[in-house]
């Protein structure tokens, strides 16, 4: 095989590959070379020759730079392996030793959370965990044992056969939660798996193609949240949810990790949702 004298051939590749990647995230967060180096006090000409493959970055100018983009921790494995290094960041399971000491903290606060529903999910809405009424409240719609596990909250929304009949304001409902999906990806950015995950949800009945836009679902200027609403045995029950994430992650798992927990919006869905439960 043919190749140029005194190139390595697949650094070159590495290198080709690493600048391209650097250029995607620059701009998708729209900063130019210069706003890089005011960020990161690396030169401008510098991260130009990196970006073009004159020059190799050390592992610590590399992770600086993505720093500075908000890489994800996930894609910033991805620029490392491009450079020829070693990943540094974890995608262990919740219930490895390395997490034990957040699983032990979510589980708290999901027991915590009775008897309102409370769950973990991954970055890309698949429940991890979930506190005991969850299941049952859920349960008091639909059979979940025709939802086996692992179970993806936004399909259990949008499926006709699962709790898609029981949501009120369904349309509004759908929109407002894959403007969600876009909002709250890890680092704003639409991996593949999300885009898997948008197009499931957009081959189900009645989806709009619009809402892959921009346009926010409409609101009411006298609510502060877009209640999650449903209807049981006549009774329209409102409920909102809180959002928390894991401070200052250092592996890719708890980074992408998401605890939900559904607070009834009004004195009336409480007493409902407290009945419903008891029986």
């Amino acid at each position: 095989m043919n190749s140029t004298p005194g190139i390595n051939t697949s650094r070159a590749t590495h290198q080709n590959e690493l600048g391209s990647l650097l250029r995607y995230w620059r701009g998708t967060r729209g900063k130019s070379q210069l706003d890089v180096s005011l960020d990161t006090g690396i030169s401008q000409r510098h991260i130009s020759f990196i970006e073009s493959g004159r020059s190799a970055p050390s592992r610590q100018t590399l992770t600086d730079i993505a720093q500075a983009l908000d890489v994800p921790l996930r894609e910033r494995n991805t620029l490392l392996q491009a450079a020829g290094y070693a990943s540094m960041y974890s995608d262990s399971p919740l219930e490895s030793g390395e997490m034990q000491g957040i699983y032990k903290a979510l589980d708290r606060m999901l027991r915590q959370h009775a008897p309102f529903p409370a769950l973990v999910m991954d970055g890309h809405w698949n429940i991890l965990l979930a506190n005991d009424d969850t299941p049952r409240f859920f349960g008091c719609f639909i059979d979940m044992s025709l939802h086996p596990k692992p179970r993806n909250m936004l399909h259990l929304i949008f499926d006709p056969n699962a709790m898609r009949p029981f949501v009120a304001n369904w349309e509004k409902t759908a929109h407002s939660l894959i403007q969600r999906v876009h909002r709250e990806s890890v680092g704003r950015v639409i991996d593949e798996k999300t885009r898997d995950l948008l197009s499931a949800l957009h081959a189900y009945p009645d989806v709009n193609p619009e809402w892959r836009g921009t346009k926010r679902a409409d609101e009411s200027p006298h609510s502060p949240v877009i209640p999650l609403s449903f209807i049981k045995d006549g009774t329209l029950m409102n409920y909102f949810s809180m959002v928390t994430t894991v401070g200052t992650p250092q592996t890719i798992s708890a980074q992408e990790l998401r605890i939900e927990c559904l607070f009834p919006t009004d004195d009336a869905t409480e007493t409902k949702h407290l009945q419903m439960l008891a029986h």
